[in-house]
């Protein structure tokens, strides 16, 4: 397939910044992980249980995102300028009401939740104090949701990255003097890093606020309430891609149990290769989420045969990037494991599963594609039916089954992702060739 030059320009237009942004979160991570590591590996544990909570509180409201988008595409496809900022009002007006009362339960419950998934009373103590201080940043990760939503939705992915980039060097400072006590500020420790966080989180918001302000007051933006229709289309499409993004995350904490029952070193390995292909998905990702936009505004115009094309252009691009990225983890797969694994043992044991995720990789761009893709079209209980379908009734049974019942290990479970992967993969082409999401409302 050869892409227009003009038609490969927008889509890296729009992908770009969004896959820039998402991997300096990634990287900001590290170094978050970095600062905390130098107090020991109990406040690092810590942080590390407390980010995933936060992680699986934040699937909760992760769905106003697409939820904006989707209609903000739509109505930028339609022309409707006066109208393109009501899906932004009716999403920051469910962001407010969902998050405070999630917030004040998160804050009570902290240390049940935090019991959940770890018994170690000194390492929930850390957990505890550093969720509390991120979860009070809720409210505004769910408004900074709908504000990229609004944003991405008129093709404006740009000011996303601008605004991540400060968000990252105020996590960075804020952090370091809360945690070691520069600067004059208290010595936190593990809550430090939960604190600047927070702080960056809500430094962020405004800036999202007054951003948007500038350009969304003539499309309607707090110009009045949300009417009830579109307040309803929002929580319809972000219901169930926030409940998928739950259960997604979920499962991957059923897929870490299992190799439990394999052995430690399989934990081990499959912490590396998970978080490794977490990592390098992440264009593909962005490139989705280009789809997203350029398919509703397609839809918008009602230009239904270009919404399909969209679609499988960025898919092909998705497909050329994921590629190269997986190339040094096929050819080179000992040098890429010495950056994490020093056991010769543990390379030995993770280089035929390095290759297999090179693979999957690659098999899942269309997955990764045309799931966003459909996200835009409308089509989100679609999309959460079909990845939770393969996900919980496929793919960790026949984990288990074949890792620990028929005891094939690491490996065995790394042949059953692949398997689950490119039926996934299969089944969202199939989905997006019917084309019956060109006929939903959004």
């Amino acid at each position: 397939m050869l892409l227009h030059a003009t038609r490969r320009r927008t889509i890296l237009r729009l992908s770009l910044p969004i896959i820039a942004g998402m991997l300096s979160q990634s990287l900001i991570n590290l170094i978050d992980a970095a600062m905390v590591g130098s107090l020991g590996e109990v406040p690092l544990a810590g942080v590390g249980i407390g980010g995933y909570v936060m992680f699986m509180v934040t699937a909760l409201v992760f769905g106003l995102s697409s939820g904006v988008q989707a209609q903000t595409a739509r109505r930028h496809g339609e022309q409707a300028w006066t109208r393109l900022a009501m899906p932004l009002n009716a999403g920051l007006l469910i962001a407010t009401v969902l998050s405070l009362p999630i917030t004040l339960l998160c804050l009570w419950q902290a240390p049940t939740l935090m019991a959940l998934i770890n018994q170690d009373p000194t390492v929930n103590a850390e957990a505890v104090a550093y969720f509390r201080w991120r979860v009070l940043s809720l409210a505004a990760v769910a408004m900074i949701f709908c504000f990229r939503g609004y944003w991405n939705g008129i093709q404006r992915t740009g000011l996303y990255l601008r605004i991540i980039l400060v968000m990252h060097a105020i996590n960075v400072v804020a952090s370091l003097g809360l945690i070691f006590g520069y600067l004059g500020l208290p010595a936190m420790g593990a809550a430090g890093a939960g604190a600047g966080t927070t702080l960056s989180l809500f430094v962020g918001a405004v800036i999202w606020a007054f951003a948007s302000l500038r350009h969304a007051r003539p499309g309607g933006l707090l110009a009045a309430l949300p009417h009830r229709l579109t307040l309803l289309t929002t929580l319809r499409l972000a219901g169930p891609h926030s409940f998928q993004q739950l259960w997604f995350a979920a499962g991957y904490a059923v897929l870490f149990w299992i190799l439990g029952q394999v052995n430690t070193a399989s934990v081990a390995v499959g912490h590396v290769l998970v978080n490794l292909s977490l990592l390098m998905i992440l264009p593909g990702v962005g490139l989705g989420m280009a789809a997203m936009s350029l398919v509703g505004q397609a839809l918008g115009r009602d230009e239904l045969a270009d919404a399909h094309r969209w679609g499988w252009e960025v898919v092909y691009l998705a497909w050329l990037c994921l590629a190269l990225i997986a190339l040094p983890m096929v050819l080179l797969p000992d040098a890429v494991l010495g950056l994490f694994l020093h056991d010769p043992a543990l390379i030995e044991l993770a280089r035929l599963p390095l290759r297999l995720t090179a693979l999957m990789i690659v098999l899942d761009a269309a997955a990764l594609v045309l799931a966003q893709a459909l996200l835009g079209a409308g089509a989100n209980r679609t999309v959460m039916t079909t990845t939770l379908s393969l996900q919980w009734l496929l793919f960790l049974p026949l984990a288990w089954l074949v890792g620990v019942w028929l005891e094939q290990g690491l490996v065995g479970i790394w042949w059953v992702q692949l398997v689950y992967r490119s039926l996934n993969s299969l089944w969202f082409a199939g989905i997006w060739q019917r084309r019956r999401w060109q006929r939903l409302v959004v």
